[in-house]
């Protein structure tokens, strides 16, 4: 008997030592969704893209001494505009916004609202990988929160800028 665990326990555990991280949510259908850290984890990553563009900018100054910061910025930038189109992707565009039987009516224009919107961030995070205009930030702010505004009720987005200060 030890003959045979001893080998899928080898396997197991050098399936988890070089298993790669996992991404904002499973494919499965668990069930278990949280919207309100879902739009809190995009903030954040739009915070993390504009230090990124700041840093990024302030470094090029003395560029031949500071080559290898700018690298690692210009990365975690990109890493982050990723994680956040994952989110957008996998998350709400794939699981959460569900298409309505009904192709008219105001469930499908507010279906066909929330796409628009996750398309448009999906946009503007792609550009702010390509560059470091905060314009793009500020771009990906305001849809944010309209696309929170789209997505939630009135109790839940009171609940958002009460507990997380989204559309301030």
């Amino acid at each position: 008997m030890m003959r045979k665990t001893l080998p899928v326990a080898i396997v197991l555990a050098f399936g988890l030592f070089f298993a790669k991280d996992a991404v904002a949510h499973c494919q499965l259908p668990c069930g278990i969704y949280n919207d309100n850290m879902r739009i809190i984890s995009i903030q954040e990553h739009i915070t993390t893209i504009e230090k990124s563009m700041r840093l990024i900018v302030e470094l090029q100054k003395n560029p031949s001494e500071n080559m290898n910061q700018i690298v690692r910025w210009v990365n975690n930038k990109e890493n982050h505009a990723d994680e956040l189109t994952d989110i957008l992707t996998y998350y709400f565009m794939a699981q959460r916004v569900k298409v309505p039987a009904e192709k008219s009516g105001e469930t499908y224009t507010k279906y066909q609202t929330q796409l628009e919107l996750l398309h448009g961030m999906m946009v503007s995070a792609m550009k702010a990988k390509q560059t470091t205009d905060h314009q793009y930030v500020a771009q990906l702010r305001s849809q944010l929160d309209t696309f929170a505004n789209a997505y939630f009720s009135e109790e839940e987005m009171m609940h958002l800028k009460k507990e997380h200060g989204m559309g301030e």
